[in-house]
């Protein structure tokens, strides 16, 4: 990606307006690789680098999907919200630009903050990490569980929808050969809107998080909303399932990671019954399996047709015939893998 002479402008009014430059300094700007949709720029300034990050109306993907760009805002609050509770787990924010819907945070460097992806991608499954993240996301949820006041702050309903259930969920429902699943995805749908219970981060992916020297650091938030815990970890707990073929070798250790990331989260959650979080995280998993194929934003690593095959048969025997934990979405992919059950 290259910066044309408006991005410049604007991100540099930016800056000036969020009081991070100097009376007519000039920064280098250099554009980072990363999500679908946002600009994100490092700046070099004279007070040291800043990452500065800009929503997209028109997300870089495939198919046409548009977002509202006040997503930036719910980014921003959970951010903040996130790092009272868990100060080492998210970059500090320096600045906040409404009028770009841009917002400015420490730029913590690659050396010293390895992607997660990158590493699970060299089959790097560091088990520590997947526990250390599910325990920060289950304390996340637990200390903002029954909150009236973040319910107001982030009751993003409308965008979420429009960035997540319907992306994931909906268009997969919407795919003819889906039509016997299309139901049960609704019926997800459904569901989730319905449970309003904690703050949720809405895209708990590898590539959002950093390895830091104290743990994992999350990124990109501008899913939040006051929803269903039951989101966030169906969601993680999915790119363990599907990494498995992307790197089979190690296949193993990413579904050891699985075990070891539920386990820890649910012995976290406080809020409602284990039971029936695990429930609702185990229905939900099998359909954002489906959706990581079908829906608007397939992941990019799975260009065999036989691999995606393999995915549409357990996610949708599971969608069919609904699994009531988590550790039973797990034993299905194991047993499509030739893995043991557990």
């Amino acid at each position: 990606m290259s910066l044309t002479p408006e991005d410049n402008r604007k991100l540099i009014d930016s800056l000036g307006r969020m009081s991070l430059l100097d009376p007519g300094e000039v920064p280098h700007l250099e554009p980072l690789t990363g999500g679908v949709s946002s600009m994100i720029v490092r700046a070099d300034t004279r007070r040291g680098a800043v990452c500065i990050k800009c929503a997209l109306a028109k997300l870089k993907v495939a198919s046409d999907w548009f977002a509202p760009v006040e997503r930036n805002t719910a980014e921003v609050a959970w951010m903040r919200t996130a790092g009272k509770i868990a100060p080492i787990a998210v970059p500090q924010i320096l600045g906040e630009d409404e009028t770009a819907r841009a917002f400015a945070m420490a730029y913590l460097e690659p050396a010293d903050y390895p992607v997660w992806k990158l590493q699970l991608r060299g089959g790097m499954v560091d088990l520590r990490m997947g526990q250390a993240l599910a325990s920060t996301l289950a304390s996340i949820h637990a200390a903002t569980a029954g909150n009236e006041e973040l319910a107001r702050t982030f009751a993003n309903d409308a965008t979420f929808f429009e960035i997540r259930l319907d992306p994931y969920l909906g268009a997969t429902s919407r795919v003819p050969a889906n039509a016997d699943v299309a139901p049960a995805l609704q019926a997800l749908i459904e569901v989730t809107a319905g449970n309003r219970l904690v703050l949720v981060h809405g895209d708990v992916s590898p590539k959002n998080i950093l390895c830091g020297p104290d743990g994992p650091v999350i990124l990109d938030a501008e899913c939040a909303w006051y929803g269903d815990p039951a989101f966030d970890i169906a969601f993680l707990l999915n790119h363990m399932l599907l990494k498995c073929l992307w790197n089979p070798s190690h296949a193993p250790q990413f579904l050891a990671c699985f075990d070891l990331v539920a386990r820890t989260y649910l012995a976290g959650v406080s809020w409602e019954s284990t039971d029936a979080l695990d429930a609702r995280a185990a229905r939900l998993l099998a359909g954002l399996f489906l959706a990581r194929v079908d829906g608007k934003s397939p992941v990019e690593y799975l260009t065999e047709e036989h691999d995606r095959a393999r995915v549409r048969k357990v996610a949708k025997s599971l969608l069919l015939s609904p699994p009531g934990h988590l550790h039973q979405v797990r034993a299905a992919w194991a047993a499509e893998l030739g893995l043991p059950a557990s």
